[in-house]
């Protein structure tokens, strides 16, 4: 019976227990990482903020050899740069910072506020048409003239070139870096821009027809995840409680239970983390497949940006490692409970049998224990005198008895009649 009881709880416990609470925690990591305001709100800001550094770090080493070993890249580079043409000005030139700095991060915090539950949430519209203005501006036109005219002349292979970004879509190749006829150069790089930003929305509506949360639309979805882990509890719980045989063992088989689900989800986030980070590192996350493109600018943008991926990656499992590593924690709690839930039973057992009356104890009358008094030692001649001869059994009275009845001969009054009366007898004859 208590095989089959084992049996059955293994089968809940492996079955059901252990695979629902590996899912529970990684689904309650992911959501808490991937709705927090920290992930959706703050990074955003922060990566904007770095954005004109990032730029101008690019733009200044793109034009050394060591780094950019592709001429006609560095030839792009310089010729902006002959310009005076920076990335950092044409920002701030053209109003693209300030609605970087304005408009977009204040439309993040806002959205965090609602997420943080400091302020009632409400449709939040980002809009787009200032950056679509900016992008269509004609100063963006004469910062490509004055690039073009730093450019030498193409020659017969470069116009070519040229003819054939104007015929078909620019994709992915990059012009050749040289000077064709300046209208015709123009309208190619016009034509381009015009066709991006079309492609653009002109709004971006957040939390629309979302009502009023009081603790914050991260702190609900997080405390929903976590009452998830009430469905595998069921289940642990249940199995323990059929294969358990005493509260020791239902605490190890719930301790163990948790362990076996936690430890596996904590050693794989670790793993999926430091495979994503090396991906980043070893894979190109930007990348061209124009011959013209050199491959290095990807590995220098990789290169200024790379803490970009490795802090979304960190917000993203990091929630993740922290909810294994408390599920870990607690197995591990409960299952050391369990040896301390032992030792008090033991321990009351033997308090309860010293406590308790024998069954012997029972039937006759309790006697006091009588402890061993000192008396001074006595003369052997005086405890010869003093000690009384032990009382006699039955068995030896008896024996004794009969012992005197064998040697006491016949008393002289029984036979004396016997003679008188043989006496006359005699005579008579």
């Amino acid at each position: 019976m208590t095989a089959a009881r084992k049996i059955i709880a293994l089968l809940i416990i492996i079955f059901f227990g252990i695979p629902i609470l590996f899912g529970v925690i990684w689904f309650v990591g992911l959501t808490k990482a991937s709705v927090s305001p920290e992930f959706l709100t703050d990074l955003p800001r922060e990566i904007i903020a770095d954005i004109p550094e990032m730029a101008e770090e690019i733009f200044t080493e793109a034009q050394s050899e060591r780094v950019i070993k592709d001429e006609n890249t560095r030839a792009w580079f310089r010729a902006a740069a002959e310009a005076g043409v920076t990335p950092t000005q044409v920002m701030e030139e053209t109003g693209l910072h300030d609605w970087f700095r304005y408009e977009l991060s204040e439309t993040l915090r806002e959205a965090g506020e609602v997420l943080r539950g400091k302020r009632r949430p409400r449709t939040i519209v980002l809009d787009l048409r200032p950056l679509k203005e900016i992008l269509l501006r004609d100063d963006i036109d004469r910062y490509t003239m004055r690039i073009l005219e730093q450019l030498p002349p193409c020659d017969e292979e470069g116009m070519l070139a040229w003819a054939e970004i104007s015929k078909e879509d620019w994709g992915d190749e990059w012009p050749p870096a040289c000077r064709p006829d300046l209208d015709i150069a123009q309208d190619i790089l016009k034509y381009e821009r015009i066709e991006a930003v079309s492609e653009m929305e002109e709004e971006i509506e957040i939390f629309e027809d979302v009502r009023f949360i009081p603790f914050g639309i991260s702190r609900v979805i997080t405390w929903f995840s976590y009452s998830l882990f009430l469905i595998p509890a069921f289940f642990i719980f249940i199995g323990a409680l059929i294969a358990a045989t005493s509260p020791a063992s239902f605490f190890r088989w719930t301790g163990v239970s948790i362990l076996f689900a936690a430890i596996p989800a904590l050693l794989l986030s670790f793993f999926v983390r430091s495979v994503s980070l090396w991906v980043l590192n070893f894979v190109p996350y930007s990348y061209s497949h124009a011959e013209t493109w050199s491959t290095e600018l990807n590995d220098l943008i990789l290169e200024k940006t790379s803490w970009i991926p490795v802090t979304i990656v960190e917000h993203l499992f990091s929630p993740v490692v922290a909810v294994s590593g408390t599920v870990c924690v607690v197995g591990l709690v409960i299952f050391v409970i369990s040896f301390m839930v032992r030792d008090r039973i033991q321990t009351r057992i033997v308090e309860r049998q010293i406590v308790a009356p024998t069954p012997e104890s029972t039937e006759k009358p309790p006697q006091t224990e009588e402890k061993p008094v000192e008396t001074e030692e006595i003369p052997d001649e005086k405890k010869a005198v003093q000690t009384e001869p032990p009382d006699k059994g039955p068995k030896e009275l008896k024996s004794e008895g009969e012992e005197f009845k064998e040697k006491t001969p016949e008393s002289e009054e029984v036979r004396e009649p016997e003679i008188e009366s043989e006496g006359p007898d005699k005579n008579k004859e």
